[in-house]
């Protein structure tokens, strides 16, 4: 069913690229409506328009709070054209049909983002704006309609190669477009009304689509939907993959645990190297010396500027990322010569408040995992030493960005040796044991630190026999006091947290 466009209201907020559009509806001989600011842009083109309070004989009133919310103008919109009793109302109220309708929305985000004024965020809650757009979108065998500047190409498209004609096809995909934008307007005022209550239901709206190469194999087509450029400018190399996202997430999160220089190796979102010192450059080298092995082909990150002298000593390694809050130009001369390896400038942290999966037929949501321990109890033969508790601190933080089951093993700041995706704690246990002897430390002086509490004392038994003689974990197993009792016999340090770091 095709329709021929005649005429169009325009009031939009955003003028980028509108220009070429108003263009060539002139030249097609289209009656334009307007308000306010796009009435004046348009005319100022020099091409004529009708203001729409012409047509409804009504004022822009309460501040620009009511322009378009009339009568006439949602009957020229909702009017059916094959309807005899519709066309007679036309008639009778002489409301102007409208063919083609181009509307966006208020920036509401952009404000909540900019701003804490809530009479500012308030104002920019559009009301008239999703009207029409619905209207003419519920409409759509009879309108056209443009909801975002980003379909402005589309529709110029159309207009050139179908001479004002679109097909119902045509209509039917804008329309779906639009209302996929209300969609996420509503949800995002929603979750500002909303994001400190607990809400019956579960709403979440992302927009920017970025079609990714594939998802974890290359048999699953994968989307990233978000902002990613609010978060890093890309200094170099090639388009993030789903991977890559996945661990650029789980690497930013680890870094930002830590206020001194400290630099973190991600492998499959796992902790393979972490390391806290005096400057960037010995926090890389130690970090990378922890899991060498399990670094190449990882994604980097550090809380500090990566220098000339670091970077010569990174470019050593073949690396996929490297997230860095500033990189001085030397640095990026040297780490730039790969035009594949991704360098991400990080502006800002990334802290979410909740976090979701999709499971079964429906969506878990919990609070993200942003504290290390609830209480700090001393349990076993003595208190731990200073330096003691600052590794212990430390493992207890690695343990969080590990995988369930897990330990890790750290001395002087550093990791050393970790176990994680294990279906047994001892089994983790092992693997962190022969890791850290696989690349030449000694666990003597050395903490461990569980994710979950240990059912039994052969994981404590075990660490002792290889030089572990302080333990954090969260406790809270029937058979702590076997844990304990062991600890107290043998000179070991051990804090309960009261709290559990599950990672699954």
């Amino acid at each position: 069913m095709e329709r021929t466009i005649q005429s169009a209201l325009i009031s939009v907020f955003y003028k980028e690229g509108l220009e070429p559009v108003v263009r060539k509806l002139n030249e097609l001989g289209v009656t334009i409506y307007s308000t306010g600011g796009t009435q004046t842009f348009i005319e100022e083109l020099g091409i004529p328009c009708t203001a729409v309070e012409s047509v409804t004989n009504y004022p822009s009133i309460l501040g620009g709070r009511v322009k378009t919310l009339h009568p006439k103008v949602f009957g020229g919109i909702l009017a059916r054209r094959d309807l005899p009793e519709d066309e007679a109302h036309v008639k009778e109220y002489e409301i102007p049909m409208l063919d083609l309708v181009i509307v966006d929305l208020y920036p509401f985000e952009e404000t909540v983002k900019a701003s804490t004024d809530e009479r500012k965020i308030i104002e920019k809650i559009d009301i008239g704006g999703v009207s029409l757009i619905r209207a003419a979108a519920k409409n759509y065998k009879d309108v056209c309609i443009v909801a975002s500047r980003s379909q402005y190409g589309y529709l110029l498209n159309l207009l050139e190669t179908q001479g004002g004609v679109t097909g119902l096809g045509d209509r039917r995909q804008m329309a779906a477009a639009a209302f996929m934008e209300c969609a996420h307007y509503d949800v995002a005022i929603s979750d500002y009304f909303n994001h400190d209550t607990d809400s019956a239901n579960f709403q979440l709206s992302f927009g920017n689509k970025q079609v990714l190469r594939y998802g974890e194999n290359p048999h699953q087509p994968a989307a990233f939907y978000g902002d990613i450029d609010h978060i890093f400018n890309k200094l170099n190399g090639k388009e993030l993959s789903y991977n890559n996202l996945v661990d650029v997430d789980a690497a930013c999160q680890v870094i930002a645990e830590f206020k001194n220089p400290a630099f973190a190796v991600v492998k499959h979102t796992n902790v393979c190297g972490l390391a806290e010192r005096d400057n960037v450059a010995d926090a890389w080298v130690d970090a990378l010396a922890g899991d060498p092995e399990s670094a190449f082909g990882g994604v980097l990150a550090t809380n500090r500027t990566i220098e000339k002298e670091t970077a010569e000593k990174i470019n050593e390694l073949f690396f996929e990322i490297l997230i860095a809050p500033a990189f001085s130009d030397d640095a990026l001369a040297v780490l730039k010569g790969k035009k594949n390896r991704i360098l991400l400038q990080q502006k800002r942290a990334v802290a979410p408040r909740r976090e979701f999966k999709r499971i079964l037929n429906g969506v878990l949501v919990q609070d993200a995992d942003t504290t290390s321990f609830d209480t700090w109890t001393e349990a076993g033969a003595r208190n731990c030493s200073d330096v003691e508790r600052a590794d212990l601190e430390f493992a207890n933080i690695v343990c969080k960005h590990l995988k369930s089951n897990a330990i890790a093993l750290v001395k002087n700041r550093q990791l050393i040796g970790k176990g994680c995706g294990q279906t047994s704690r001892v089994d983790a246990l092992r693997q962190a044991i022969i890791k850290a002897g696989q690349f030449g430390f000694s666990l003597e002086g050395a903490v461990m630190a569980s994710d979950a509490f240990f059912p039994f004392n052969d994981c404590v038994q075990m660490a002792d026999e290889a030089g572990i003689k302080a333990v954090i974990q969260p406790g809270g197993s029937m058979r702590d006091n076997d844990t304990i009792e062991y600890c107290k016999a043998h000179d070991m340090a051990l804090v309960i947290t009261g709290q559990r770091h599950f990672k699954h």
